[in-house]
């Protein structure tokens, strides 16, 4: 049984903050509006800066943060580092450690990904790579695709900077993240949102299962469990007990990590509701992996300087 606010430290792995005044990401604040994969955006038009995101975590042990790049205009991105820099010089645990953006494919991407390393702050690059819509229309070589050789090239210069690549992508682009690896084994790999298993249908959950194995199978990868809700429906542990569990088996707590996605996944659940799942979900595991998979997986990967709690 979990205790509803228990004392268990959470170091959260992945959330965004945003000030809608500055006018950096028109997908927030000018029409026409994206479609995104939680449908209906609107509850999340507003600001959402580090007093809003410790009122949503009320409650929860959260001991420090890690921001996630949250879609500037591509023209401004090294400008989102240093306003997100700006937020931990006011408080160095909120975030203590941040994802930048920079379009790898592009022929600047070299020049910004040294600028955003120039902050200590930024830990990672974030750059979604284009993907394919369904699994029979993976298309090799595909412009901004992990297996674009300009896109790799971009990707080439992340090793020497001392910065890890955060993926998001739909799980059906397991093969090209694997040639990824092996052509640049020295840079590690943050897989974002589970890698995205959207459609539960019987069908799609076993090559989702069989992606998350193979992926598991490559050394200096780590699965970030979030953005894990259902389109159309609120979240809920019976949807989600069947990922989170997978992903502990294949990973294991040491490459494994929790993570709100707010206030994206503002849209499904409360922050209480979806943390208080996570802690239902692995109740009857030893303290040392939930430690892990809260608090110490998170410090590790993104080197967080933060003392290790022990079991």
């Amino acid at each position: 049984m979990v205790e509803p606010y228990d004392d268990l430290p959470i170091i959260d792995a992945h959330h965004h903050l945003w000030d809608l005044s500055l006018g950096a990401q028109p997908w927030l604040t000018t029409p026409p509006w994206t479609s995104f994969r939680y449908g209906d955006y609107a509850p999340i038009r507003r600001d959402f800066l580090i007093g809003d995101y410790r009122r949503a975590a009320t409650g929860h042990n959260v001991v420090a943060s890690v921001t996630m790049e949250a879609e500037w205009d591509e023209h401004r991105l090294v400008e989102e580092t240093a306003w997100t820099a700006a937020r931990h010089a006011e408080n160095p645990a909120f975030p203590a450690g941040h994802v930048a953006r920079t379009f790898l494919h592009l022929p600047g991407s070299k020049v910004e990904l040294a600028a955003h390393a120039a902050t200590p702050l930024v830990r990672g690059i974030r750059h979604k790579p284009t993907a394919a819509s369904s699994p029979d229309r993976v298309e090799p070589g595909a412009i901004g695709g992990m297996s674009d050789p300009e896109w790799r090239r971009g990707y080439a210069a992340l090793g020497p900077l001392d910065l890890h690549f955060e993926l998001q992508a739909p799980w059906w682009h397991v093969g090209e993240l694997l040639d990824l690896i092996a052509a640049f084994p020295e840079t590690p790999v943050v897989i974002n949102h589970a890698f995205l298993p959207s459609d539960r249908s019987p069908e799609a959950m076993a090559g989702w299962r069989h992606a998350i194995r193979r992926a598991a199978s490559a050394p200096g990868t780590t699965m970030k469990i979030s953005g894990i809700g259902v389109p159309g429906r609120p979240w809920s542990l019976d949807d989600n007990r069947p990922i989170i569990e997978t992903i502990v088996e294949a990973f294991g707590a040491d490459r494994a990590m929790f993570a709100s996605n707010f206030p994206v996944d503002g849209i499904c659940a409360s922050f209480d509701t979806i943390f208080q799942s996570f802690k239902a979900a692995t109740a009857s595991l030893p303290r040392a992996d939930r430690l892990k998979l809260f608090h110490d997986t998170a410090i590790r990967v993104y080197r967080l300087g933060i003392p290790l709690v022990a079991a």
